[in-house]
């Protein structure tokens, strides 16, 4: 008698995303170094020179860690409240930043006491930033105004009050001294020119703005506000470029990478996701444990610093050129693994009498039935809820297998309104897919044979029918579509080839006659 054959699940072409070079580039990080901190991290910035340090701005203190060993070399914590956007200057020499007191400090990094303090707003200050020339300092505050500070007189050079609500976030430009952007909760985005005394752009974000940053073209413009991330075009007068909503909620950060392919935004759902700058698509998503309120990246882009609601500072680390390498999978294994596999690599020799063991057979529950010849137990098993959602090829394979028995129509018929809705809704999943079609379409010929005598005594199982119908006859008119054209096609390469003439030297164009023949009947 020979053993039971339990039934062959088919290996179909896994429909998934396309392994790309932004996926492996992304994917090459370490595993994430976390730091606790005192309090929320509200800023990162990477100090522009080597070996570019951070700066992290954490309740009331300002830390700067060492790229290579993730320790704070320097901390600064000359605040009476809480501290905002810690910035570096573009020489890496000097770091601003804001406080809930509305003073703006201006510290040396190698030393420790501020060397400025900036008076005039009236709340908190939560934007700073460097101009191109290194002598001011961009400010934004709570009290819906932005100044221009002159670093060596600590004066007040320009005060601009056109928002209407708190200014969170600005940027300056690094081409243009006097050029500065900023952008308030009152959803606008205005850019500003020190020469002129009112803004020269203004740009409607459509929701409180939180991030902002300049292409380094400075030819576009992203803001982040809401669940949006939006692309304005600045010499086309602000005219919006796209408009992206791939965060479901608030998204708080933005940053670029070092060569301006890839745009990054980090969110409170605890997502930063990668987009291409040339089309805007999502090339890499990571995720994190907690809502991020600020994410930077490295110069060099061998770092992704995130820092989160939960006072944890994560750190990626790309892989070096050696990490990156996959180990072999006999170093993975662990010593155990030897025991078990001593012996399974020995050949019997010559004399030797080898004693085979029965092998016992590990049959699925399914085939278990089915080895009962239990039909219709088996395309239960089949059809419950896991396997018909997470593995419907093996419900595919029994129904193929219990068709090629003949007793299909059997393990079909003789089922309650529950069992019906179950095959009808496991027909709509699938049957147009183009793996499965050609076993579920007689399936469900033979479900219709069985039960068209219930029609219109379940209004369950009716709606699912009416589904399926819908469902068919929309693939039908999309199979008869890509026929027509398939036949355009075919027209249009048959006129595009050059046609060719078979040269015909022996038989006369006349009559179909060769020479001979031709000259014999003359």
């Amino acid at each position: 008698m020979t053993s039971f054959r339990p039934t062959k699940i088919q290996a179909y072409p896994k429909l998934g995303e396309k392994v790309t070079q932004d996926t492996l580039f992304w994917k090459n990080y370490k595993a994430p170094i976390q730091i606790k901190e005192f309090g929320a991290i509200t800023n990162i910035d990477f100090s522009p020179v080597a070996p570019h340090n951070f700066a992290v701005t954490a309740f009331t203190r300002i830390h700067i860690y060492s790229q290579l060993s993730q320790e704070p070399v320097k901390t600064f914590t000359r605040f009476k409240d809480t501290a905002y956007c810690g910035r570096f200057r573009s020489d890496g020499q000097l770091l601003v930043a804001g406080c809930e007191d509305s003073v703006v400090r201006l510290f040396d990094v190698n030393g420790r006491v501020a060397l400025r303090k900036f008076t005039g707003h009236t709340k908190a200050v939560h934007v700073t930033d460097f101009t191109s020339d290194r002598y001011q300092i961009l400010t934004g505050s709570d009290d819906y105004s932005c100044r221009l500070w002159d670093i060596p007189n600590a004066a007040d050079l320009n005060t601009y009050r056109e928002h209407t609500d708190y200014i969170r976030c600005g940027v300056t430009s690094k081409l243009n001294r006097d050029l500065f952007i900023t952008g308030s909760y009152d959803h606008a985005v205005k850019l500003f020119d020190a020469r002129m005394e009112k803004s020269v752009m203004t740009m409607d974000h459509g929701q409180p703005v939180e991030s902002l940053l300049l292409y380094p073209s400075e030819g576009l413009l992203a803001s982040a506000g809401g669940r949006f991330v939006k692309v304005w075009d600045l010499l086309k007068g602000g005219q919006p470029l796209v408009s992206l909503k791939n965060h479901h909620k608030t998204v708080t950060s933005l940053c670029l990478s070092s060569n301006g392919q890839k745009l990054l935004s980090a969110s409170l759902d605890r997502h930063v996701k990668v987009y291409s700058a040339t089309n805007f698509k999502v090339v890499h998503n990571f995720d994190y444990a907690a809502s991020i309120l600020s994410m930077a990246l490295a110069p060099n882009d061998n770092s992704i610093v995130v820092g989160m609601t939960n006072s944890i500072l994560s750190i990626k680390h790309r892989k070096g050129p050696e990490e990156s390498k996959e180990v072999p999978d006999q170093q993975k294994r662990r010593p155990s693994y030897r025991v078990f596999m001593k012996g399974k690599n020995y050949f019997p020799k010559q004399d030797d009498y080898l004693v085979s063991r029965p092998v016992k057979q590990h049959l699925a529950k399914y085939d278990k039935q089915l080895k009962k010849f239990c039909v219709s137990k088996a395309l239960d098993t089949a059809l419950e809820t896991w396997l018909r959602h997470k593995k419907p090829e093996i419900t595919v394979a029994v129904i193929k297998e219990l068709n090629r028995r003949g007793t299909l129509k059997n393990a079909l018929a003789g089922r309650d309104e529950q069992g019906v809705s179950h095959l009808l809704s496991f027909l709509i999943g699938n049957v147009v897919d183009p793996r499965f079609s050609p076993v579920l379409v007689p399936a469900a010929e033979m479900i219709l044979d069985i039960y068209q005598s219930i029609i219109g005594q379940s209004p369950i199982v009716d709606r699912q029918l009416q589904r399926l119908q819908e469902l068919l006859e929309k693939e039908i008119d999309f199979q008869q579509g890509l026929l027509e054209v398939l036949g355009m096609l075919d027209t249009m390469f048959a006129s595009a080839l050059p046609r060719k003439e078979v040269p015909c030297s022996v038989i006369s164009r006349s009559n179909g006659l060769t020479r001979e023949e031709s000259a014999s009947t003359a």
